[in-house]
């Protein structure tokens, strides 16, 4: 019994490592090309982009949120503002900052969603619609934002997002792309940006809640993403800032109310395209936004069993489909055994089988074993991680380097054993509350102020 379980151990963190050390290694191979949307190009005629901003209860940040969409370098756009149904001041407040006057505008049919009050035009910037409707949820203020979208291309961003002021440029080149059906852009974190001789520039002088955030998401993107996205296997285009074409988006039929809008957009666009074998679904590393992440430890929790909600609900839905089609898609391949089996199964197998190990043999050589390894591929993951960033100019200072050392020991120590037990929390929370979608609260920060000091 004893060897069969050490052996079983043995096994189980093999294959935890595994898709650690693939991925690391996926992701440098990314940039040994460049990409032809960043490669010199004469000047491109500027598609047209529909920007959908779903707001509920966002007083405190939709001042940031439009001024933000004054730093677009690009024309040829649309901006529109779907408040769900706010309870605060939201919609007043877009009002005044705004001077709407309401408009006649036919919605696309094929979408279903809550009843709208009204659609409005800004006066002051003609180029931003709002559509103020009843409460159904952010899939379903969404659905609305596409009906009323008047572009082939729709960008989904959450309303704490700010775009970059050249992502749209960079989208626009990448979807020259005839055969590119959606794309996610990269994501960085408002908190951690500062204006430096006029240029925005990374800064890891936060609190420490948002410096672990700031690494994970280095991590979540440079290398995680990328190399889904190089495998074909992208099954998450976060809901912070993602572009699809508008007809697959209607193909499809919009989005699901769920806890993980995100996750089953992208699954539904992937499967989409797999019956389609000429289609793409891509990640832009080079198109960024920055977002709002919580800053309080609760609100940090909130988030992240909302998140894992999400993707139990998407894998319960989808199994029944990605089972006999584990060794042949790699979509399927990637879901089910990297995302559910490694990141969650495996987590609940550590657990009790390191306690069981201990309980029933006393002895924890293994554990020692499997802590030094881990340790190492840890590090490992997080230096890689910012030495892509670096590459993407993502360059931190002298001084944020001496606070990504002290975070990279306290990542390793703390905020995984944190994330696990997010993974394993919000796995039982979901079979207990699905639909509950914890909305995490705004800081009320003025970033517009703050970054120009």
């Amino acid at each position: 019994m004893n060897t069969f379980f050490t052996i079983f151990t043995l096994v189980i963190f093999a294959i935890c490592l595994i898709f650690p050390l693939y991925h690391m290694v996926n992701a440098l191979l990314v940039l040994r090309k460049k990409p032809y949307y960043m490669e010199k190009q004469v000047m491109l005629k500027e598609k047209c982009f529909s920007i959908l901003v779903p707001c509920y209860n966002e007083q405190t940040i939709i001042d940031t949120t439009i001024l933000g969409i004054n730093r677009v370098n690009y024309r040829n756009y649309e901006y529109i503002l779907i408040n769900d149904g706010s309870t605060d001041q939201t919609f007043e407040t877009m009002a005044e900052l705004l001077d709407l006057e309401i408009q006649k505008i036919k919605p696309h049919e094929g979408l279903e969603f809550a009843p709208v009050r009204g659609v409005y035009r800004s006066r002051k910037n003609s180029k931003i619609i709002v559509i103020d409707k009843v409460n159904g949820g952010k899939a379903d203020a969404l659905n609305a934002g596409i009906a009323y979208a008047s572009s082939e291309l729709v960008v989904t961003l959450d309303a704490d997002s700010i775009l970059d002021e050249q992502a749209l440029s960079i989208i626009n080149r990448a979807f020259t792309d005839q055969q590119l059906i959606a794309a996610g852009g990269n994501v960085h974190i408002l908190q951690g940006r500062k204006f430096k001789n006029n240029v925005l520039k990374p800064t890891m002088v936060v609190k420490t809640i948002v410096k672990f955030q700031i690494l994970e998401y280095l991590k979540g993107f440079f290398i995680y993403k990328a190399s889904l996205a190089k495998s074909n296997a992208l099954s998450i285009i976060s809901g912070a800032f993602g572009v699809f074409k508008r007809d697959v988006l209607l193909e499809v039929g919009g989005y699901r109310k769920t806890v993980g809008e995100d996750i089953d957009i992208t699954l539904k666009v992937q499967n989409f395209k797999n019956g389609r074998k000429d289609l793409k679904v891509a990640f832009i590393p080079e198109a960024i936004c920055y977002t709002e992440v919580p800053e309080t430890w609760r609100d940090l929790f909130k988030q992240r069993i909302r998140w894992q909600k999400g993707f139990i609900d998407c894998v319960i839905l989808y199994f029944k489909d990605f089972i006999p089609a584990i060794f042949k898609n790699p979509l399927s391949f990637f879901f089910m055994l990297d995302a559910l089996f490694v990141g969650v199964i495996c987590s609940f197998l550590t657990v009790f089988g390191f306690i069981f190990h201990w309980i029933y043999y006393g002895d924890l050589s293994a554990f020692l074993i499997y802590l030094c390894v881990y340790i190492a591929v840890s590090l490992l993951y997080n230096i890689i991680a910012i030495l892509i960033s670096y590459f993407y100019h993502n360059s931190f200072s002298v001084k944020d380097l001496l606070h990504i050392l002290l975070v990279l020991v306290l990542d390793i120590v703390f905020f995984r054993l944190l994330t696990l037990f997010y993974t394993l929390f919000g796995t039982i929370q979901y079979f207990q509350n699905k639909d509950e979608w914890n909305k995490v609260a705004r800081t009320g920060r003025a970033y517009h102020m703050e970054q120009t000091g």
